[in-house]
């Protein structure tokens, strides 16, 4: 009986493994690019809190919505909101300075050349400890990111916390409780 169910589940995966490009929606471009230093993918540069460079390298356009990568250049000593994706793993990557994340309950304090994982569904932030720092992190699977940075890059002043939350919400994510401060 269970030599049936094996057999059966492993001919109806056949028609995915022949052929993996059914797994995409076809958007996906056969080319390969380059995304030169300092600049956005499709140059238009997005600062986060009106002052950082937080600039796509591969959209969430190029992956059919698997992956999406972000380079972030920090001249200010803040992070976000303790914050939780419901949909999407994130993986920062220290290129530069220093930087504390909290992932859960747990602190940890990440120097250049560091990496983190953060989970999905845990709720994390991370402050920037030095006068300078820069991230490379990827999220995957895509969701709505670049969208949600546009969006709050397009606000004029402070929104309040309701929008804000609104924001989050519409982007697959929820504002859970503050940034963590020096």
């Amino acid at each position: 009986m269970q030599r049936r169910n094996f057999i059966q589940a492993s001919l109806a995966a056949f028609p995915v493994i022949a052929n993996p490009a059914k797994l995409t929606d076809g958007n996906r471009s056969a080319k390969s690019f380059t995304v030169g230093a300092g600049k956005d993918r499709f140059n238009q540069p997005i600062k986060y809190r009106g002052v950082n460079p937080n600039d796509v390298k591969i959209s969430s356009k190029d992956t059919d919505g698997q992956l999406s990568v972000f380079e972030y250049v920090g001249f200010q000593k803040i992070g976000p909101q303790l914050h939780v994706h419901f949909d999407q793993d994130e993986i920062f990557y220290v290129v530069e300075g220093e930087f504390l994340f909290q992932v859960g309950d747990e602190r940890s304090t990440l120097k250049a050349g560091d990496t983190i994982f953060l989970p999905r569904a845990v709720p994390h932030t991370w402050l920037q400890l030095t006068d300078k720092g820069k991230l490379v992190y990827f999220l995957q699977p895509a969701g709505k990111m670049e969208e949600f940075f546009k969006k709050m890059n397009e606000l004029q002043g402070p929104p309040t916390p309701e929008l804000v939350q609104q924001i989050h919400q519409a982007h697959g994510m929820k504002v859970v409780g503050p940034p963590i401060t020096l």
